[in-house]
C-alpha cells in the first residue's frame, strides 16, 4: 500500500465518523432535555460540520471547502456565545 491510498481511506473513515458523530449530536440537538443540553449539541454539530467540510477540502485540493469551513467556524461561535449569554441572563444585548 503506497502513502496516497493510505491517505485516501484515513480520510474516508474520519468523513464517516465525522457523520456518526452529527447524528449524535443532532438527536442531543432534538431530545436534549434542556436548553443547554441543546446548545451543547448544536456546538458540537457545527463543529463535526465543519470538520467535515475540512476532510472534503483535504481530499479534493479546493480551497472552497476551507473558506466555508472559516466561516462556520466563525458563525458558529458567536451563535454558541450569544445563545449561551441569552440563557444566562435574558438577554444578548446589554
Amino acid at each position: 500500500m503506497n502513502a496516497a491510498a493510505i491517505l485516501g481511506w484515513s480520510i474516508t473513515l474520519a468523513q464517516v465518523l465525522l457523520v456518526l458523530a452529527m447524528a449524535c449530536a443532532a438527536m442531543r440537538f432534538i431530545r436534549g432535555p434542556r436548553a443547554q443540553d441543546r446548545i451543547i449539541g448544536l456546538d458540537t454539530f457545527y463543529v463535526n460540520a465543519m470538520l467535515v467540510l475540512l476532510t472534503l477540502g483535504i481530499r479534493s485540493g479546493a480551497t472552497l471547502y476551507f473558506e466555508a469551513a472559516l466561516v462556520i467556524g466563525m458563525l458558529g461561535f458567536v451563535g454558541t456565545v450569544a445563545l449561551s449569554k441569552f440563557l444566562m441572563r435574558g438577554e444578548v444585548i446589554e
